[in-house]
This record gives structure tokens, sequence and C-alpha cells, in this order.
């Protein structure tokens, strides 16, 4: 097991901020169209944080047109260029699935000073 641990550290992102569940964040990841290549951010609310090291994941939830649109990113991913935090949020769960039954100002986060 240390022998898949010492690997996989080699491949871990250092330049990440500091993220929790209930911050907005704006991920910037790299698409491949065809030949060319290009950025595209993805803002939203952390609404999950799953696995450690090298596997870690994050949910963010965003709503564009009143339909909510949740993807998630592998955070030590190539593909993604970075991860920005916009604004910490101020939440009591581990988990925030409670956001996908809500619309409106009832699904905004309260901040944290």
């Amino acid at each position: 097991m240390d022998l898949v641990k010492a690997l996989g550290d080699k491949y871990l992102k250092p330049e990440l901020p500091p993220m929790n569940v209930g911050d907005t964040v704006r991920v910037t990841v790299r698409i491949k169209e065809g030949n060319r290549e290009r950025s595209q951010a993805f803002e939203g609310t952390i609404i999950a944080k799953k696995h450690g090291g090298i596997n870690e994941t994050i949910t963010v939830r965003r709503i564009s047109y009143n339909v909510g649109c949740e993807k998630v990113f592998p955070i030590h991913s190539p593909t993604i260029e970075k991860v920005e935090t916009v604004r910490r949020g101020k939440v009591r769960r581990a988990k925030l699935y409670y956001l996908r039954d809500r619309i409106g100002k009832k699904a905004k986060v309260k901040e944290r000073i």
C-alpha cells in the first residue's frame, strides 16, 4: 500500500487553495475540441467532498436558467487548470444534498466572515 501512496503523492497538486463544503468556487477546466484546446470556467457551490489524496473529488452545483447542474471534479486531474475560492460559506453539514430541493433565495448559503 505504501508503494501506491508513494506513486500517487507525486501527482498531487501543491497549489490548491483551502476549500470546504459550502464555498463558492470557480473551477477552470481545459477542454479539447478536435485539435484545439480551450479553458472553460464552472462556478458554483461545493455540495460534497469525497475520498482523499489523489482520488479527491468535489461536487459543484450551480443553477443556470432555473435548472440545477452538478459536476464532479477530480481536483488533482491534469485537465483542471485552477480552482479559485470566490466566497466562503458557513455550513454545519458535511454534505449539502438538501440544496437540490431548493431554488431561489432558499438555495443560498450564508457567507463566513
